[in-house]
């Protein structure tokens, strides 16, 4: 067994750099193990959109093309093993795609593909269930059972470790927990149980701080000004030992900065109650970790405790909710966000007369206090962007909205200006349904795919 590795993280989010991993891996040609993180709740929904329109979609189709960027490195000798849930709603066919890629490259590697997070059979089968209320409202899973589209429960890391266990060089997972793709690197390369908590809590914590790409180098930081060539900012990378320790650094000659403060401030982000930082593989007090600087661009890690897991996993599940549209207009000159407000006030107004009302809308003042509506003060502004949107079961309702808002060009105020982009299209809704499910009642399963393995 290993006595320490490296694990890092060249995508944040689907929409993240493509050029990121090959560049990291250029940066630093060593590194042990790459995590790839694309998905979001809300990566799911458009997920669960292009699955609807084409069966053989629904995984991150930037995945392919990043994996081509690599193949030149992998040529010259390059060993970097690859964990990623680019799999989405279709691992097996993001496998498909991923094996053609490395064919047409002349390049043998076997891929791992994890599945078991797929739970919505049981939540069709069961939806008076009490884990499936929705976490939040209480409401019942029935509410919406006709509307049901996908139901993915955040399996942990023993799929991952498995596949890895197998010889799998890339592997490909659906809705594995962000932090897990980590944990279960680690497990395979240290031998780690599933009941090592301690062990298996510090490697989360890696695994968390790791996956937002560059924010644990200073993206989003609240100094992101004061850090050095932000254009070329480092992507993240851990020095994991076998006792759970670990050092957060980013390669040499790369902009942004890992220090106390951007460590930190990953650490902070997304984690709910600090004393009890759910994840699939164990429960983490964050309360109880110890950081200090360990050499320019490192921090290191440790005092990570751990406990054992809950019996159940978290499940995010959509479903149809309709459509919307928005459109936008730029209003320029003495007394803008006035006109443009009324402006939208008028496109309502409209519809009302013509029969129509929205079950949601909404009226934005862009450079107006919009992103924080009623926080301070609005400032005087003589220009501002206007947003109207509109969400509603009906699309013809939508459609009728598309065409209300070119008229404001002549029958708005002055300065009316902006109108671009087409009239307005519906767009189908994918809501968000959290809930839980038993983990007694998933069954993960990981098999290896490629030149020593089946065919998917």
């Amino acid at each position: 067994m290993a006595s320490k590795i490296t694990i890092g993280n060249a995508q944040g989010f689907w929409g993240d750099s493509p050029d990121a991993p090959a560049n990291l891996l250029r940066q630093f040609p060593e590194l042990d193990y790459l995590t790839l993180d694309y998905l979001a709740e809300v990566s799911l929904s458009i997920l669960a959109l292009q699955r609807s329109r084409e069966p053989e979609t629904g995984y991150a189709r930037d995945f392919p093309e990043v994996l081509r960027s690599l193949m030149p490195l992998w040529k010259t000798g390059c060993k970097t093993r690859i964990v990623c849930n680019a799999g989405g709603l279709n691992p097996e066919a993001c496998a498909r795609a991923c094996l053609k890629v490395l064919a047409e490259a002349g390049v043998s590697k076997t891929i791992g593909v994890v599945t078991g997070d797929n739970v919505l059979p049981l939540l069709q089968a069961e939806p008076g269930d009490a884990l499936y209320r929705h976490w939040e409202t209480g409401a019942s899973v029935s509410t919406v059972i006709d509307r049901l589209m996908t139901a993915n429960a955040y399996i942990g890391a023993p799929g991952v470790c498995e596949a890895l266990d197998a010889g799998a060089d890339i592997v490909l997972t659906g809705r594995v927990a962000d932090p897990s793709l980590a944990v279960g690197i680690a497990m395979h390369a240290f031998g780690w149980r599933e009941t090592d908590y301690e062990k298996l809590a510090a490697a989360t914590v890696a695994g968390h701080v790791l996956e937002c790409g560059t924010q644990a180098c200073g993206g989003i930081s609240t100094h992101w000004l004061d850090w050095p060539d932000p254009a070329n900012m480092g992507f993240p990378y851990v020095e994991l030992h076998a006792d759970g320790a670990f050092t957060v650094t980013k390669p040499a000659g790369t902009g942004g900065a890992v220090n106390l403060e951007t460590v930190k401030e990953q650490l902070l982000y997304e984690i709910g109650d600090p004393v009890n930082y759910l994840s699939p593989d164990c429960r983490v007090d964050f309360t109880a970790l110890q950081l200090k600087p360990s050499g320019p661009n490192r921090v290191t890690v440790s005092g990570v405790a751990g406990f054992a897991p809950t019996d159940r996993y978290k499940v995010s599940a959509t479903y149809r909710d309709g459509y919307w549209a928005q459109g936008a207009l730029t209003i320029f000159g003495r007394d803008a966000v006035t006109k443009a407000r009324r402006c939208g006030e008028i496109v309502l107004e409209r519809l009302a007369r013509a029969g129509y009302t929205y079950e949601r809308h909404n009226i934005e003042c862009l450079g107006a206090n919009a992103v924080v509506a009623g926080v301070l003060p609005e400032p005087p502004l003589l220009e501002t962007v206007l947003r109207i949107s509109v969400a509603d079961p009906r699309k013809e309702a939508i459609e009728r909205f598309a065409k209300e808002i070119a008229p404001l060009v002549t029958s708005g105020p002055q300065g009316t200006t902006g109108y671009a982009g087409g009239r307005p299209k519906p767009t189908p809704v994918f809501a968000y349904w959290p809930c839980f499910v038993a983990k007694n009642q998933v069954h993960v399963q990981s098999r290896p795919i490629g030149p020593e393995g089946d065919t998917p």
